[in-house]
């Protein structure tokens, strides 16, 4: 055997970190690297959180797992906790947003199939979208290069160009179940769907009896200042699925529903082995203790306005590296001039870490609780990559 004994499917960066503390990660030679990728909007609250630290060890020294075969408390308790707080009323956990996303699916047309029309399972979906990498998903995202090699590709999901609600409109047939979107496309380039198009959608959804599903994957949980993003819109949907950062770093998501929309799933119709193990649900109820506490998310805008404010800076001042800036809260995105691949290497040699997206985008998704000094000290390296960036492009010239 030669190479690495994993499957090549990532193409990994040449560093290997030891240890994290809060924005902060550090390697196995001790270099310091500001962490603006937060293991892609999971590490919600940042590294070694001393409440997220203490829940789990408690809860590992307790019990691990014992299946959804009995009850688990503190699955109630989370679940509880959330539809306290969401448009929902029942919460299915899963082990990851994909999971989330592929129960959301299936409650969709389980709710048709117990209203007899079972014909009705078509979900419109975006372009630019991404849901996870089942078959179902990739199919969701509708994106060739995830679909290419995997044969038919799962039927069900018919797509239109992002923000294109007339469009969404028009391809509604008598096999329609359900609208699946993002309120903030991440992977497709911090792309916000206005507050007007949202609300459209759930217009559309009341009048033909489609349930309105929202993947907050990547946005919810606080990422856009509010718990979910789609609250910006001041509308809900019928399901949503979540995880990443509800987790704070530990695998888990849930897909969160309306009595109405999860009335088709009985015992037996859905499962999981792992979904809802006491580990991930001791960590669960643990980053909603520090989220939801008083001051927390209106502290979120307040530090997404001054890195906003910032960035808008560096993008006035370095018009040929960077175009412009997008997105809420602390989910925020480079629109780039020159390739987004070279400015994010630019932003690794400056020791900052962030994440590359569809549409020439670097996203930064700083922890939730980044501190103002490590908001200036992130944009003090961002306009250094943008400046080394810019006297090269001179030079060349």
């Amino acid at each position: 055997m030669s190479g690495s004994a994993l499957y090549e499917t990532f193409a990994r960066v040449p560093l290997t970190f030891d240890r994290g503390e809060g924005a902060w990660l550090i390697t196995d030679k001790g270099d310091r690297y500001l962490d603006f990728a937060a293991g892609i909007a999971v590490n919600s609250l940042g590294h070694g959180h001393p409440h997220l630290v203490e829940a789990l060890t408690t809860q590992a020294a307790k019990l691990w797992h014992v299946s959804n075969l009995y009850e688990i408390p503190d699955q109630t308790r989370l679940a509880t906790r959330l539809t306290e707080a969401s448009f929902a009323d029942k919460v299915f956990f899963t082990n990851s947003g994909a999971e989330a996303l592929e129960c959301a699916i299936k409650t969709a047309r389980r709710y048709h199939y117990v209203n007899g029309h079972p014909e009705r399972y078509r979900t419109i979906t975006f372009e630019g979208a991404f849901h996870g990498r089942t078959l179902a998903t990739i199919a969701a995202g509708g994106q060739q290069k995830y679909l290419e090699g995997y044969g038919p590709k799962v039927d069900g999901f018919d797509q239109v160009p992002f923000d294109d609600i007339d469009a969404a409109e028009k391809l509604i047939t008598a096999e329609t179940a359900a609208i699946l979107v993002e309120p903030v496309q991440g992977e497709g380039g911090i792309r916000s769907l206005p507050v007007q198009s949202l609300k459209r959608l759930r217009q559309l959804c009341d009048k033909h009896d489609l349930l309105l599903i929202f993947d907050e994957v990547q946005c919810g949980i606080g990422r856009t200042g509010k718990l979910f993003a789609h609250e910006w819109a001041a509308i809900t949907p019928d399901l949503m699925a979540i995880a990443k950062g509800i987790g704070g770093g530990f695998p888990m998501g849930a897909c969160l529903a309306t009595d109405e929309a999860a009335k088709g799933m009985t015992p037996g119709v859905h499962g999981t082995t792992f979904g809802g193990n006491p580990l991930a649900m001791a960590v669960g109820n643990a980053v909603l203790d520090v989220v939801l506490a008083d001051g927390f998310l209106e502290d979120v805008q307040r530090k997404a306005l001054l890195m906003k404010q910032g960035l808008a800076a560096v993008a006035d001042e370095f018009p040929e590296i960077i175009e412009g800036i997008r997105g809420t809260g602390l989910m925020l995105g480079l629109k780039c001039a020159a390739p987004n691949g070279k400015v994010n290497i630019a932003l690794r040699d400056q020791k900052l870490l962030a994440v590359p997206a569809g549409d020439n985008v670097i996203r930064l998704l700083p922890p939730l609780t980044v501190t103002d000094a490590e908001i200036q000290d992130g944009l003090g390296r961002i306009r250094a990559a943008a400046q080394t960036m810019s006297e090269a492009l001179a030079a060349a010239k």
